[in-house]
């Protein structure tokens, strides 16, 4: 009998193409050209977080290849509307294509419009099953998130030209987190579109999205949130520029993983069954989900601690946010003890993910709402 051995695999890096490696070039370069004109304004930490971010999105786009040309259309369209302002906040109003598409209020409000106009379309192909409004789905959320990462890139521009003391990230407040809660949900969903070949989930996912809108949208006509306002102290550091958005990357992914149970609620009793992936991918979609954002929520909450001990000279102070994401912590590690110890699946599950969500919600809005703390930075 004859023995026959597998062919050695390439290593990763050797499968990388010519265009990945420009890509990550691109990358360095765009940051090397940003060190040359802000290392002023920019510490050690800021410094390290930049370079590492070469890092981790040149990872990224060698993995997932649709992201690459969102990265490179939004440095491209946001240095063409910075190079616009001709260092004067006043021509976001006045030149054309800052007041109609690129200033950060019209990119956001395109953002919003292109989102909601996203969810009709993923409902549109659920109802007839017309694959083709669900690719017009796929095509406007990622035209919405090309939007809104403008959007956050140009009001950070905007935040220095109002002063070099106001300038900030924009991941300070209700407003902006509403709008990266936005951005990194729908990437997340996209994502999973892509692994799974499916794009019924939109229908699910994408009103979650819509709902963030709808309170982004009151939240600056009702009250003016729109205006960028300096840092209060405690947020003046450079833990925010990392613990923000891993936090976010776990409130989105337990967002999606909730609106993913409700849909395997429906098709586990015969409703639209036939218009849903199978089960088992639903269930695979909210196991994954869920692991991703506890992962994250994890690292973020061990980021706060170290942020916290740095600001109020203590990790932990039992502050009404500090006890919520605690809380929904405990909540999605006994979701994954009883899925991965106790093999449990099913709609009970389903029907935890989907309460998780309001656990989440409360800890991310509700806190903010209706009790105060350490963390009342963004109170309604």
């Amino acid at each position: 009998m004859e023995l026959t051995q597998n062919a050695p695999q390439e290593s990763f890096f050797k499968r990388l193409s010519w265009f990945d490696w420009l890509f990550a070039a691109f990358l360095l370069g765009g940051a090397s050209y940003a060190l040359s004109l802000y290392s002023s304004y920019m510490n050690v930490y800021d410094k390290s977080i930049l370079l590492a971010a070469v890092g981790v999105f040149s990872i990224l786009g060698w993995n997932w290849k649709p992201i690459r040309p969102l990265m490179i259309g939004v440095a491209i369209l946001s240095l063409f509307a910075i190079s616009n302002y001709h260092g004067d906040l006043a021509r976001g109003n006045q030149a054309f294509f800052l007041k109609y598409l690129f200033a950060s209020q019209s990119a956001i409000m395109w953002m919003s419009a292109l989102f909601i106009m996203a969810t009709l379309s993923y409902w549109l192909s659920l109802a007839t099953r017309s694959e083709f409004a669900a690719k017009v789905g796929s095509g406007l959320t990622w035209a919405a998130i090309l939007m809104g990462l403008i959007g956050l890139m140009v009001r950070w521009y905007e935040s220095y030209l109002i002063s070099p003391d106001v300038g900030h990230i924009p991941i300070s407040n209700l407003y902006e987190v509403f709008i990266l809660f936005s951005i990194i949900t729908s990437l997340l969903y996209l994502h999973y579109e892509r692994l799974y070949n499916n794009r019924q989930m939109g229908a699910f996912v994408l009103p979650v999205i819509s709902a963030a809108v709808g309170f982004l949208l009151w939240y600056a006509f009702d009250r003016q949130a729109q205006e960028i306002q300096p840092l209060v102290p405690a947020l003046q550091s450079y833990w925010m520029k990392i613990h923000v958005p891993a936090n976010f990357i776990g409130y989105g992914s337990f967002s999606l993983a909730a609106m993913v149970g409700i849909a395997y609620l429906l098709a586990a009793k015969g409703i639209l069954a036939s218009r849903l992936p199978k089960l088992e991918v639903l269930d695979d979609v909210m196991y994954k989900s869920i692991a991703v954002g506890f992962g994250f929520f994890t690292i973020a909450t061990i980021l706060g601690s170290l942020w916290a001990a740095e600001a109020w000279g203590g990790y932990w102070s039992w502050d009404p946010k500090e006890t919520w994401a605690l809380i929904v912590w405990l909540n999605y590690a006994a979701w994954l003890h009883i899925r991965l110890v106790k093999g449990l699946r099913g709609p009970m599950l389903a029907w935890w993910a989907v309460v998780g969500l309001f656990v989440t919600l409360f800890a991310f809005l509700g806190v903010n709402m209706f009790l105060s703390g350490l963390h009342s930075y963004g109170t309604l």
